[in-house]
């Protein structure tokens, strides 16, 4: 069985999917009934499964109209998917967790496949480049900058 914050994202990726226009407004406490839930829970799935690196651009306004629109970037091309990646979001130093982020972003539009996003994360995890974190981070950066550069040639 999946936790709530599995079936709240489910439920909003669902939403974007069959908008028109690829964004949705909610309202925080609105949602938070529904799934019978605090509005903290609503906040926690939006602050950790809709963030840019996976694809997201999310606004909010507080008060008493108050909403978050949740927007699904549309990839225009390669190359400005290729130079948002690794100038804007990898830059010259990546965690793990936002490397991993990204790839599977990749793979849900369907750049790479499950075995080449396997291999991305495997290849940039902790377990392989075992240096310190900063090292580490810079090196996970660059391998990662240069793989999506070669499968975004082919």
């Amino acid at each position: 069985m999946r936790n709530i914050s599995d079936i709240i994202e489910h439920h909003l990726k669902s939403i974007i999917t069959n908008s028109p226009n690829g964004s949705i407004e909610i309202q925080r406490s609105e949602l938070a009934d529904h799934f019978q839930c605090v509005p903290s829970q609503i906040n926690y799935v939006i602050n950790t499964r809709f963030t840019v690196q996976k694809g997201y651009i999310v606004e909010s306004k507080r008060g008493g109209g108050g909403y978050i629109r949740i927007r699904k970037v549309q990839i225009v091309s390669k190359a400005r998917l290729q130079e948002l990646l690794t100038e804007e979001l990898i830059g010259e130093s990546i965690t793990q967790s936002v490397g991993n982020a990204i790839v599977e972003r990749l793979f849900e539009e369907g750049l790479v496949n499950i075995r080449e996003a396997t291999l991305m994360k495997i290849a940039t995890s902790r377990n392989v480049l075992t240096l310190e974190a900063e090292l580490r981070d810079r090196l996970r950066a660059n391998i990662l900058k240069q793989m999506i550069a070669a499968i975004l040639l082919k």
